[in-house]
């Protein structure tokens, strides 16, 4: 069958367009069109094997969304997606006898899915070190141990999931303050929902304005679009997203009191030192990036050596603990210095790779699944489809908005990806204008983050997608807020 070298974009009707638009929602940072040297490449927009690669990659997203329905891991179905999608752009360019730029296109794809994988890969390593010492736990009893009001516990784990979810990632964030809630309130389902509600907006919003914050700031940085300390300027419209629906839903929170609980046990051993090398570990990656131009991954991995070497002190000093004490003492200095007994236990617990084993390889497999299959509808033509009906038919703010609303329905990695695949030629401000929304914009419905998604989960019925949907129009307020904020605030960048 003939396929046309994709010389020029077709003209797109409306239905197509936005047919087009749910189509190239969809990924990665294609490296094959900077070249004018490459061949060009295959217009598949109208071909077989484009239809067929969209009908596979909705199929295995939506079985991917139905995951606990249906309990089949969401990765299995987009990596078999990925495989599919891949093996006819191939065989369809090896018969064209082009087959080198098909393989080098997903070389390319899988670079930049490479690079965001290493990344978490460590990031998520400091946090499961972090939990593994009790650091979370301990925030968690010293919030419940103070007796606040359910007011003033509203606000507190509002607040704090802003704040962690600038340096966390926002389901970590979310399911450690839904913790605290549900320890609290759980015999009070009005303030659990509300309380629910308040902590997916402040922990979406809390990730926009930090590089490290959510995968959208993250995919922005890594790309090198928004320089480092640029994404700071969404900081006022991020808390004008939080603030705004978090002050008319103070009102509905009761104002009992809830049981107090015990106090705070102290800090395990070594706590403390994991949160200094985490910080180490972001700056030496902002270092990296800014200074030496290597991808922040690159820094990153220099951290995980940090965190290496200290486990290996750890293991070390409990090591030469446990040979000075024996006998009747031995128990007694274990509980004092909190060494375990088995000295292969003590070992595996300061070991890195039992904490790299440890990390959510469903998501970060399901990522590359999505990343991977969107490259390839993008090798294919949907995304030029789609750039050109948001950033030349739609003036680039309302595409932006527009691009924000759509991720409260598909993941907003996933749309971020597809946005910098496209890389359509606006000015800063817009850039950050779409990370914003795109970060935001989840907050829209329960479904739009893996925040919503994971409280559901952990609340059992208390917090559901018809509570949060009730409470819509209050954050689409502060979706709009944010977004005329930023606009008046940072005019200077559009």
């Amino acid at each position: 069958m003939h396929v046309h070298p994709r010389r020029s974009v077709p003209e797109l009707g409306t239905a197509w367009a936005g047919a087009a638009l749910l189509a190239g929602v969809f990924l990665p940072w294609p490296a094959w069109s900077a070249e004018a040297a490459n061949p060009v490449p295959l217009d598949l927009t109208r071909h077989w094997v484009g239809y067929a690669s969209v009908a596979i990659f909705f199929l295995a997203y939506a079985l991917a969304m139905l995951e606990e329905s249906t309990l089949l891991r969401k990765s299995k179905p987009m990596l078999f997606a990925a495989s599919l999608i891949w093996g006819l752009i191939a065989s369809t360019y090896v018969s064209q006898g082009m087959g080198e730029e098909s393989g080098r296109v997903f070389r390319a794809s899988l670079e930049g899915y490479a690079e965001l994988f290493l990344f978490i890969l460590v990031s998520m390593t400091y946090l499961n070190a972090m939990e593994q010492r009790g650091v979370f736990d301990n925030l968690r009893i010293w919030l419940l141990s103070k007796g606040f009001g359910y007011r003033k516990l509203f606000w507190i784990t509002g607040i704090q999931s802003f704040l962690l979810s600038s340096v966390c990632n926002n389901l970590t964030t979310a399911l450690l303050m839904g913790a605290v809630v549900m320890a609290m309130a759980r015999k009070n389902p009005r303030f659990v929902s509300v309380a629910c509600v308040n902590i997916v907006v402040a922990t979406n919003a809390g990730g926009s304005f930090s590089p490290f914050g959510d995968i959208t700031t993250l995919l922005v940085w890594q790309k090198g679009t928004v320089p480092f300390t640029h994404f700071f300027d969404l900081f006022i419209p991020s808390v004008v997203n939080f603030l705004v629906p978090a002050t008319i839903m103070h009102f509905w929170v009761p104002k009992q009191y809830p049981a107090s609980a015990g106090r705070p046990l102290p800090l395990q051993h070594g706590a403390m030192g994991i949160i200094i090398l985490f910080i180490c570990t972001i700056i030496t990656a902002v270092g990296f990036e800014n200074f030496l131009e290597l991808p922040p991954a690159a820094g990153m991995l220099a951290g995980l050596t940090y965190l290496s070497f200290y486990f290996y002190y750890l293991f070390k000093v409990r090591a030469g603990h446990k040979s000075e004490h024996s006998g009747e003492n031995a128990v007694l200095a274990e509980e004092k210095l909190e060494i375990p007994y088995d000295i292969e236990v003590s070992k595996q617990r300061f070991d890195v790779f039992h904490n790299v084993a440890r990390l959510e390889w469903d998501t970060l497999l399901y990522f590359y699944g999505v990343m991977v299959s969107v490259g390839g509808l993008s090798f294919i033509g949907y995304l030029a489809l789609a750039s050109d009906f948001l950033y030349t038919d739609l003036n680039p703010i309302y595409a932006n908005i527009l691009v924000g609303i759509v991720s409260a329905f598909i993941d907003n990695g996933t749309i971020m990806y597809a946005v910098l695949t496209m890389n359509p030629p606006i000015s800063e401000g817009q850039w950050l204008l779409v990370t914003l929304t795109a970060g935001v914009g989840g907050s829209l419905l329960a479904i739009g983050s893996a925040a919503g998604v994971g409280l559901m989960g952990q609340t059992k019925g208390a917090y559901s997608f018809v509570t949060h949907l009730k409470w819509t129009p209050v954050i689409a307020l502060g979706y709009a807020a944010s977004i005329g904020v930023h606009l008046l605030l940072n005019q200077d960048l559009f």
